[in-house]
């Protein structure tokens, strides 16, 4: 595909690899095999739904990457790559969920081809698309070469957003405005939820302006009642009803790009605890905010919101939050950083976070959260421009 049609500048591809191969040549690497959707599309712009079998992308220390998949797909990516026809390549399709062949045995075949099977290799051994059978299958074809764990090494140089794609996580956030505010002004008592749902996905997919949408990593969480308890159901055919809390988890999509945000609606008359909830976390967000500035770390947002908390006889365990940006399912996060009591990464300008101190108790749950980017100067601007309230519908 033409550089011209791509998503990013070939100069912003470059910056990406270059960054890679720094941190490659620190771990002591000749070749990186990256299976993550993410971090693949990063790399060389490839998007398709195509993770359910085996490709990924080989980045060596000089050339451009090489993306390897599906034949049918490898079509896909000669529409969404910004790599020559010649760097990707598709095995045939008897090697697709094949019980006397594997996908790897292809793969094997290029990096022997590439004089790198007796190379210093790197693999994503924690991913949801690299199995145990493709990496014992990549092991045995290539008994000379040295495989190693480089999880999360593309993750790491994805931390710090560059200036295209912070324009892109904006305009996710406008489509995440709109879809949370369908959710606020749909929801009543007698609603069924997955018709709500389907409002959001409307509203999601139609974008705002000329920002088409795009499938967010994740669907839409929307518990109410006691499901609020739980972080992480999603809809059922149930009617809403009068007394109940709903938080709605929701994020916008552009390019595949992400803006999460959530919000909580109220039908009826909250009870007390619940507003006094909702004062201790608005006023710990505040917190958090001021906090989330380049220079300090990760933990300080934290602890910022869990002294608030404590102030107000409130306590919560877990991490707040996460770095994300370009994401595929099964999750928007990126896998890194968190925002947690023990996690000491520093932040920098261009980082961007889903600032997510959400509280679910024994009856209820309440969900306020931001997503949130670190400026040169001052607190974190939070790039949603939506009320940070319980919503509540007499």
């Amino acid at each position: 595909m033409p550089i011209e049609h791509a998503p990013f500048s070939q100069v912003e591809y470059d910056r990406r690899i270059a960054k890679t191969r720094q941190a490659m040549d620190k771990a002591g690497l000749d070749l990186l095999f990256v299976t993550d959707p993410s971090n693949q599309a990063w790399l060389t712009g490839y998007d398709g739904w195509s993770f359910y079998v085996h490709q990924g992308v080989l980045l060596g220390l000089e050339g451009e990457p090489i993306w390897w998949g599906r034949y049918m797909d490898a079509l896909g990516g000669r529409r969404t790559c910004w790599m020559s026809e010649g760097n990707i390549h598709g095995y045939a399709d008897n090697y697709v969920q094949s019980t006397v062949r594997h996908p790897m045995q292809d793969l094997a075949g290029h990096i022997r081809r590439l004089g790198l099977d007796t190379a210093r290799i790197g693999v994503e051994m924690e991913n949801y698309y690299y199995s145990a059978k493709a990496h014992a299958v990549l092991v045995e074809e290539l008994p000379n070469a040295a495989i190693q764990d480089a999880t999360a090494l593309v993750n790491w140089q994805r931390l710090v957003k560059s200036d295209e794609e912070i324009i892109f996580i904006r305009k996710a956030a406008r489509i995440s405005e709109k879809v949370i505010q369908t959710a606020i002004d749909r929801a009543a008592p007698g609603v069924r939820k997955n018709d709500l749902v389907a409002d959001i996905f409307h509203a999601g997919i139609t974008g705002v302006d000329d920002d088409w949408g795009d499938y967010p990593a994740i669907v839409p969480l929307t518990p109410s009642g006691l499901d609020a308890t739980a972080a992480h159901l999603t809809w059922n055919g149930a009617p809403m009803r009068e007394g109940e809390a709903t938080f709605f988890e929701l994020s916008g999509c552009y390019r595949r790009y992400h803006a999460p945000l959530c919000r909580t609606v109220y039908l009826g008359t909250p009870p007390p605890e619940m507003r006094a909830a909702e004062q201790a976390q608005i006023e710990g967000i505040a917190a958090g905010l001021d906090a989330a500035r380049a220079g300090n770390r990760t933990c300080d947002i934290a602890n910022a919101f869990l002294d608030v908390l404590a102030k107000h006889g409130l306590s919560r365990e877990g991490r707040m939050g996460y770095p994300i940006g370009l994401s595929y399912p099964p999750d928007w996060g990126e896998r890194t950083a968190s925002i947690r009591t023990e996690d000491e990464t520093a932040l920098e300008p261009g980082m961007v976070f889903h600032f997510m101190p959400a509280l679910w108790m024994e009856s209820w749950g309440l969900e306020t959260t931001e997503t949130i980017l670190i400026t040169e100067n001052g607190p974190a601007e939070a790039l949603c421009n939506m009320d940070r309230k319980l919503f509540v519908k007499d």
